[in-house]
């Protein structure tokens, strides 16, 4: 007689999610262990009992790491959802009224950090001293997807889709010499003004794209890779240099050549993770710097 008892199905539970999810996010079983506080043996062991319970592979193994299936990516956008409600609800238990607490990663560039988000930053950390901040300021984009950070304030004009965001305005730029230089724009015009830029560093930049289209034959005296040392050497008088208006307008060493450069401005974002954006800790730092952040 045939049994009418259903075979027993298996069950993730949120401790297999939240290995899954580490791993989708690293693509290692090092950085997945890390995450975790685990040892990569533990999480391989966690891979092989969900693939023998699931029947299937969650990911596919190279040289390179560990690449999620398609099986795989569609559990780790549930196991997202997982990992804000429970964030959601550890907050509220721990929470006092009003009160937000909590961790939030923010990443950006060091000349938005330094010009815009710090000055606001600190403006908000008196209003909710339970926050902690953990500042990442790359010129590499940091991924919001695999949760890396929390919110983003990126320079950009192509947002990613995925993600919420908010424009802020735009970034405007000019040509800048240091107030002690006798640099004028008829010696920039002449070929005779040193350059300070970021051509290797950030070939694509909108400063870089300047330059060349309009004096495509000017080559940097000093190649860096950061704006703010840009504006440093400008600032000593070491050469010329196209800056962030925000950046260089309260500096007094720094003295403008010319007015906005139109066809250098580009588009400031405040982006976030739809998941994750209506948690307390991260709206409330969302929604500060969107009132706040201004440009000239």
């Amino acid at each position: 007689m045939k049994s009418s008892i259903a075979p027993t199905q298996y069950r993730l539970g949120a401790a297999e999610l939240e290995v899954l999810l580490a791993m989708a996010r690293t693509g290692t079983l090092a950085g997945a262990g890390e995450r975790l506080g685990v040892d990569a043996s533990t999480v391989f062991r966690a891979i092989q009992r969900m693939e023998r319970g699931l029947g299937q592979p969650l990911f596919e193994r190279s040289r390179a790491g560990y690449r999620a299936t398609d099986l795989a990516q569609a559990l780790a956008e549930q196991a997202e959802r997982v990992e804000a409600a429970l964030e959601a609800a550890r907050a509220a238990a721990q929470a006092q009224p009003e009160q937000v607490t909590g961790t939030v990663r923010l990443s950006t560039t060091d000349t938005l950090l330094h010009g815009l988000i710090a000055p606001a930053l600190q403006q908000l950390q008196p209003r909710h001293p339970a926050l902690v901040f953990e500042l990442h300021a790359s010129n590499e984009l940091v991924s919001l997807t695999r949760r890396d950070t929390d919110i983003a304030v990126r320079a950009t004009r192509r947002p990613p889709q995925h993600l919420v965001g908010r424009q802020l305005g735009m970034i405007r730029s000019a040509l800048y010499a240091g107030a002690s230089s006798p640099a004028q724009w008829s010696d920039v015009e002449a070929g005779r003004a040193a350059w300070i830029a970021l051509d290797d560093a950030i070939p694509d930049h909108p400063s870089v794209r300047w330059r060349r289209k309009h004096f495509p034959r000017a080559q940097p005296t000093f190649r860096v890779n950061t704006a703010l040392t840009v504006m440093e050497l400008v600032g000593r008088g070491m050469g010329i240099g196209v800056l962030p208006i925000f950046l260089a307008q309260h500096r007094s060493e720094l003295r403008p050549l010319t007015g906005s450069l139109e066809d250098s401005e580009t588009q400031l974002w405040l982006l976030t993770h739809p998941e994750s954006r209506h948690l307390r800790r991260i709206a409330a730092v969302y929604g500060h710097l969107a009132e706040t952040v201004q440009l000239p």
